[in-house]
């Protein structure tokens, strides 16, 4: 054998080594985008329960309308899956917007009684203009935020 013939048998050689390494790279590629997409898929599924638990609270009463409101925002924003096109969420927006400004947790506790009787009125005018709105959207995102399939009347909308 002459040393052409050698370099063409080590090119060879070299062209299907990288070709074994490109395939094992994007299969390692492939598995990848697979678990973030089953990652997605199952916080999703967590978001979706947890919206429909706080909707639930709200309508019976347990969570008080402005938290649940902007829990519930704050969940929606984090949702990245398919929902219903039938339900306009910027009431939720718009009370979060309104309610950013005051303080929460310690800070609350910490604020002359003053201010925080102010906030309380603000709070509770958010609530009287937006009580019905909230309750109706609330309603629906009770039974899910994806969009009702059809065919699975009654069947749990998280499990798929």
């Amino acid at each position: 054998m002459t040393i052409n013939d050698w370099l063409i048998i080590l090119g060879l050689i070299t062209i299907f080594a990288l070709a074994l390494y490109a395939v094992i790279l994007w299969r390692r590629v492939w598995r990848n985008q697979q678990r973030l997409a089953k990652q997605e898929q199952e916080r999703n599924a967590r978001l979706e329960g947890d919206i429909r638990i706080l909707a639930q609270s709200l309508l019976s009463g347990q969570l008080p309308l402005i938290e649940g409101a902007i829990r519930i925002k704050v969940l929606l924003d984090n949702y990245s899956g398919q929902r219903r096109a039938d339900v306009d969420l910027q009431v939720f927006e718009t009370i979060y917007d309104a309610t950013a400004h005051i303080p929460t947790h310690q800070a609350w506790t910490e604020l002359p009684k003053a201010q925080r009787r102010l906030h309380e009125r603000q709070m509770e005018t958010l609530e009287a203009q937006h009580r019905s709105e909230v309750v109706q959207i609330a309603r629906v995102l009770s039974s899910g935020v994806r969009p009702a399939t059809p065919g699975a009347a009654g069947k749990d909308q998280t499990a798929e």
